[in-house]
This record gives structure tokens, C-alpha cells and sequence, in this order.
């Protein structure tokens, strides 16, 4: 059996399919090349690396798919860095996820070509692999890749910008690292719409603070001191959201640099509601998660692969003032 080689959007206040999967019975032979029986429903060990556990970002999808594997019966192991988003600290908790022969992995990848022979190797091992929010270099063996609507995001961020600022002044946007697949395109997409869309904003080089909040700190410091009228900033993930409040809150701009971030922490939805954030750039990790687990257990039984999309995209919402009592429901469960 193969699985649907197109694109699925989903809309972001959650999709009916998502709970609708029957994920038992015979095993997909595409998926699992080890010739082994089909695996049990109850027996079925997930992993799930994220990129780093004690980002809000992840939390919220542990929790959600602490919450799934409960449901579906299946047995998750979570694991992962705590304290730095970097390939050579997330490389030996897969390493270890192989070495213990879990049936499936779901790999949130800090680096696209750091993690792709982790990947290789757990296809030539038989184990279906999903990437959850970034992605490896090569798609190609892949069960699936499940992300937000990066470039999307990024479009918007860039119009929440240009509202907020007039359509007027130099903007600095803060992003992970040159390797990390969403904030490359959430750049992409941000920079796109300022040149074909909103001329009157001035962009100035990308900087990266490699998820280090105390890193976004410093950029933004050193911008400020170099750009005293600096009108925004676009924080491309949530450390870097965080790193830029105490820039902003130390150099007495909050409020007049325009700030737009990534995520919706509860501490974020706290900063928006003051007045340090303008908008917030909300994803749905806790679905992200669900659909994931879904994926990887159709993928070892074998049963509901014809379900299986191997990209999902899933929508984008802004966060503001003005529509905040109708998006709170989005702020990250932490």
C-alpha cells in the first residue's frame, strides 16, 4: 500500500479525522520492511524525540500526546533535551530510541541534514519514521511530515507588521539558525511580503540566536543600540520571542518597538495583553502531536494507511488585541 503523495491543509480549530482512524490490524509493507508480523494495537512503542522538552511549544505537545497514546493504547516514549535545541544534544535520545527497537519514531529534527542519517537508519532498520514541525533534507522516506503553514506564517506576521507600524520603518527579524526548516521559512515568507507587498518596511539582516533566549537578547541590545529608531521586530520562534521582552523591557522600547512572535506561551498571551507583544503568531502543537501518534501506529499495523497524508499543513491564527478574546482558546497548554 502506498501512502497519498499530495498535500493536506487542515483547518486549524481541529479536523474530524483526526479521532476517526481505526488504527488496527494487517502491517503496511511499505512501512515496515523488517518482514516481521503485523504488530498488536497494544503493543505498538512509539517514540517521540521533540526538539528540546522544556520549550512551551513542546510541552503543549507532550501533554496532548501523553493524552493520544492513552487513547490509542500504544505505549509513548518521550524523551528529549532539556536544555538546548542543538543536534548533538537530541542525537543520542534517538540514538537510544533505536537501540531500544521501537516500532515507529516521531522525530521533531533540530537540524535537516544533522538528523537525516538518523532517519535513514531507522528506515533500514524498519521503522516508520514521522517529523513533526521541521523536517530532514530528504522527504523522500518518510511516513509524513506534519507542520504548521510556515511560510504562511511568516506572510502574516509580515502584515500584522505593516498595520502596526504604518507601513513605515526598519524591522529586524530574529530567527533559530540557517538549518532550522520553520524558521527558514517563516523568514521566507516574511521577507517575500515586505518586497512584493509592503515596500515602506526596511529590512535588516536576518540574525540567529540558535533558540538561546539570552542570545535574542543580545541581538536585540545591539540593535537598538545601532538603530535607536528601529519600528519592529518579528521573533521567529518562542526563545527568541523571550530573549527580545528583555531587550525591549531593559531599553525602556516596550510598546514602541513593535514586537511580533511566534507561539502563544501563557507568559506571551501575558506580554501581548500589557502591551509588549503586538501579535502573536499561534500554532496547534497538541494537534500536530495527535496526528503524528495516529499516523504511527497506522504505519506499523498497517491499518488506516489509506489515511495517511505524507505532508500535512496546518493554518495559522493571529493573535492580538483586538481579536484576543476570540484566539485565547489557542494559547499553548502548558
Amino acid at each position: 500500500m502506498r501512502f497519498k503523495n499530495h498535500r493536506r491543509r487542515l483547518a486549524f480549530a481541529g479536523a474530524a479525522m483526526i479521532g476517526g482512524f481505526a488504527l488496527s490490524g494487517c502491517a503496511d509493507g511499505d512501512s515496515n520492511t523488517t518482514g516481521t508480523e503485523p504488530a498488536d494495537p497494544e503493543d505498538v512503542r512509539i517514540a517521540f524525540v521533540p526538539g528540546i522538552t522544556s520549550d512551551p511549544f513542546f510541552r503543549a505537545m507532550e501533554i496532548a500526546a501523553k493524552d493520544e497514546a492513552e487513547q490509542l493504547g500504544i505505549e509513548l516514549i518521550w524523551q528529549g533535551a532539556s536544555d538546548e535545541y542543538a543536534p548533538q544534544s537530541q542525537l543520542p535520545f534517538v540514538d537510544a530510541a533505536l537501540a531500544e527497537g521501537v516500532d515507529a519514531l516521531v522525530l521533531v529534527p533540530t537540524d535537516a541534514d544533522a538528523l537525516q542519517p538518523s532517519v535513514t537508519r531507522a528506515v533500514s532498520m524498519g521503522i516508520p519514521v514521522i517529523t513533526v514541525d521541521t523536517t530532514v533534507s530528504d522527504q523522500s522516506e518518510l511516513v509524513s511530515h506534519i507542520t504548521g503553514d510556515n511560510v504562511e506564517g511568516g506572510e502574516r506576521a509580515a502584515e500584522e507588521m505593516n498595520s502596526q507600524t504604518e507601513g513605515e520603518g526598519t524591522v529586524l527579524v530574529i530567527s533559530a539558525s540557517p538549518t532550522n526548516t520553520t524558521g527558514t521559512q517563516r523568514v521566507e515568507g516574511f521577507e517575500s511580503a515586505l518586497a512584493d507587498e509592503y515596500t515602506g518596511l526596511d529590512m535588516l539582516p536576518v540574525q540567529f540566536a540558535y533558540s538561546q533566549p539570552s542570545e535574542a537578547t543580545t541581538i536585540l541590545n545591539t540593535t537598538l543600540l545601532e538603530d535607536p529608531d528601529l519600528a519592529g521586530v518579528f521573533a521567529v520562534d518562542g526563545t527568541s520571542c523571550t530573549g527580545a521582552i528583555a531587550a525591549l523591557n531593559n531599553s525602556n522600547k516596550s510598546g514602541e518597538v513593535k514586537l511580533i512572535c511566534y507561539d502563544a506561551y501563557a507568559a506571551q498571551v501575558a506580554e501581548l495583553e500589557s502591551g509588549t507583544i503586538s501579535a502573536l503568531i499561534a500554532q496547534d502543537p497538541a494537534q500536530e502531536a495527535r496526528l503524528a501518534l495516529q499516523y504511527a501506529q497506522a504505519a506499523v499495523t498497517g491499518e488506516g494507511t489509506d489515511e495517511i497524508e505524507t505532508e500535512v499543513v496546518i493554518p495559522n491564527v493571529v493573535m492580538n488585541l483586538d481579536n484576543l478574546a476570540e484566539t485565547r482558546e489557542y494559547e499553548y497548554a502548558e
